[in-house]
């Protein structure tokens, strides 16, 4: 999906006072721009990096000038890099899906399949309830079906293998299917998504209570250290939803 933004993109020469561009030096004699390439590649991560934190605390409304402040480059060296936003949401995006399907690969590697399923599934909802853009390009883009196709096929294979090996311990019941982990995120995303202006952190509660409804019978309950919220926070984070769906 991810578009190939490593080679340097070319700019203007300089001038001289006749105004005829000056051959650039490293051209001149045969040698390639190295430390352009290399300056380019820098600001390349730099501005990838930028994107990846705003995009996860704002969400997708932000703009390219916001991402070169954050990076610290100028705007056109970001438009050298990609051509409009969705190119870099969709670097973004690529990386959040290799990130993902190495969390899965983990997980399959884990000595104990409770355990690898559980470090798992946290990561797959702390991800979802923690970086508003990656939500909302699986949920409200247009081509949100699109993306999210692509990262269940891209994680599929290895999440079937998590699961039946899990199933196969006996520390998973019998009838849950792969199919149902990414129901259960977006369960825990929803109270994420509902909580998240007055207790950032409640998910995870809701998160142990859905573990425990799958666990085999041979697995503890785990405990649900953080508290619901109180009758002021669900008045507060209804009252939040509401003046943003009049905005």
């Amino acid at each position: 999906m991810g578009v190939n933004h490593a080679t340097a993109t070319a700019v203007p020469l300089p001038t001289g006072q006749s105004g005829a561009p000056q051959a650039d030096p490293s051209t001149a004699t045969g040698q390639p721009p190295r430390r352009l390439r290399a300056d380019a590649a820098r600001n390349q991560q730099r501005i990838i990096a930028a994107a990846r934190e705003l995009f996860a605390e704002h969400g997708l409304e932000i703009t390219l000038d916001d991402v070169a402040d954050k990076a610290g480059v100028g705007v056109g060296t970001v438009y050298r890099r990609f051509a409009n936003k969705q190119e870099l949401i969709s670097e973004v995006f690529d990386q959040n899906v290799s990130e993902f399907a190495q969390a899965v690969d983990t997980a399959l590697h884990h000595p104990d399949p409770w355990q690898g399923l559980l470090d798992l599934f946290e990561y797959a909802c702390q991800h979802m309830a923690t970086n508003r853009g990656l939500a909302e390009v699986l949920l409200e883009m247009r081509d949100s079906m699109e993306r999210f196709a692509c990262m269940r096929d891209r994680v599929r294979p290895g999440m079937n293998q998590v699961v039946r090996r899990a199933k196969d311990a006996g520390v998973l019941r019998p009838e849950i299917e792969p199919g149902d982990f990414f129901a259960m995120v977006n369960m825990v995303d929803a109270v994420a998504g509902f909580a998240r202006s007055v207790n950032p952190d409640v998910w995870r509660r809701y998160m142990a209570l859905v573990l425990n409804g799958v666990r085999g019978d041979s697995v503890p309950r785990l405990p649900l250290d953080i508290p619901p919220l109180s009758e002021d926070e669900v008045d507060r984070a209804k009252t939040s939803i509401w003046e943003c769906r009049k905005r």
